[in-house]
């Protein structure tokens, strides 16, 4: 009994000294805000800095939806810097941390640095609470560094700062990917399921291909609602990819789908649009009613874009599920959203898709 009295003892010591040492670590450092820097990953500018639309600006969207934009999925603060040391400093709310993601994808960040030209991934921010302060990667050499700091998935995100060594430069960066490639959709798109906030596939896609893909991910909530088809329309892109079938149920893909396309294309008479749809739901294999709820919603999306096509509808596309999370039903985090494993076969299913569709309007890859 007191071994175990003593080891408790011995790590709650341990743990507190860790934090002293951070917290000490992180005194040390100058703070820049992120303001000062360039925030990449918005599709308009918003009154708040970190919100991804200005709601206001758009009469009838479902309430949900309004809060969800005030997510920073996908946003990410470019920079430069020669520190050996990067820190950061965050706010987010008190919420509580959804069961399906990990707490660093929810309220924490994740730094990349570009080494030999290709994004690498070198450290988080752990969320300790609602205001946090953390050395994100240390003992680096002094070079200069491209970095990418992402922002929180699934939070409202108030005052950002990166720190550096007293001794160092920080420089805002230009942004790393060109055009730009809106994709509107689910959980799916905002990241549920992914391990960190870069491991959403818009992001992965962005550092895979150069090109700038824009998370507009609705977590339950991407139903093709007239008004939020107004909104995505309004939003100048120079593509559309629509990710939204796993939230429409089956008649209201019938109802819908036409709305949100043509709105688009009269807007944008020469954009691709880009229709996905739902990946299977490893659930669905047990429970019957989710999988015939997911054929459903595939096949009724795979008739709408048909019909379209068959009035005429130029630059319209559109890629399956079949097979895109593999065969060994490991690929969810909870029978629903993918896992990073799945997010990985999802990338690896419809990358080369969508880089060939981009790449006849002189979208192309810029690494």
């Amino acid at each position: 009994m007191k071994r175990i009295v003593k080891s408790i003892l011995l790590i709650a010591f341990l743990s507190a000294t860790t934090l002293i040492v951070r917290a000490q670590k992180t005194d040390q450092l100058n703070f820049t805000s992120a303001k000062m820097l360039t925030l990449i990953g918005k599709s308009e500018e918003t009154p708040t800095i970190y919100d991804r639309i200005d709601s206001n600006k758009y009469k009838g969207l479902p309430p949900r939806v309004a809060q969800l934009l005030t997510n920073s999925a996908g946003l990410a603060i470019s920079f430069k810097t020669n520190s050996t040391v990067i820190g950061a400093k965050w706010c987010v709310s008190k919420s509580r941390a959804l069961a399906n993601m990990s707490p660093t994808a929810h309220k924490g960040v994740d730094l990349y640095i570009k080494k030999d030209g290709k994004w690498q991934f070198a450290g988080i921010g752990r969320v300790s609470g609602v205001c946090n302060d953390e050395i994100v990667i240390s003992r680096m050499d002094n070079t200069e560094k491209e970095c990418l700091l992402y922002l929180p998935l699934y939070d409202k995100v108030e005052d950002v700062q990166i720190g550096i060594e007293k001794k160092a430069k920080i420089t805002a960066a230009a942004d790393p990917f060109a055009k730009r490639i809106l994709i509107y959709g689910s959980s799916i798109v905002q990241g549920t399921g992914a391990s960190r906030p870069g491991m959403a596939y818009p992001a992965r896609l962005s550092r895979l291909t150069g090109l700038n893909f824009i998370n507009l991910g609705l977590s339950g909530s991407a139903k093709m609602e007239p008004e939020v088809a107004d909104m995505v329309a309004a939003i100048d892109a120079d593509a559309y990819i629509l990710d939204c079938v796993p939230n429409t149920n089956p008649t209201l893909i019938k109802e819908r789908t036409a709305y949100l396309v043509n709105t688009i294309r009269r807007k944008h008479p020469k954009a691709p649009i880009i229709v996905m749809q739902s990946i299977i739901r490893e659930s669905g294999y047990w429970d019957k009613v989710v999988g015939e709820t997911v054929k459903n919603q595939n096949i009724n999306i795979q008739q709408e874009v048909l019909a379209l096509l068959d009035k005429g509808l130029k630059d319209l596309y559109f890629i399956t599920s079949e097979k895109m999370m593999g065969n060994d039903h490991e690929g969810t985090v909870d029978g629903v959203h993918p896992n990073d494993l799945g997010y990985e076969r999802m990338i690896t299913h419809i990358q080369p898709l969508i880089v060939d569709i981009l790449s006849k309007y002189d979208i192309k890859d810029t690494r």
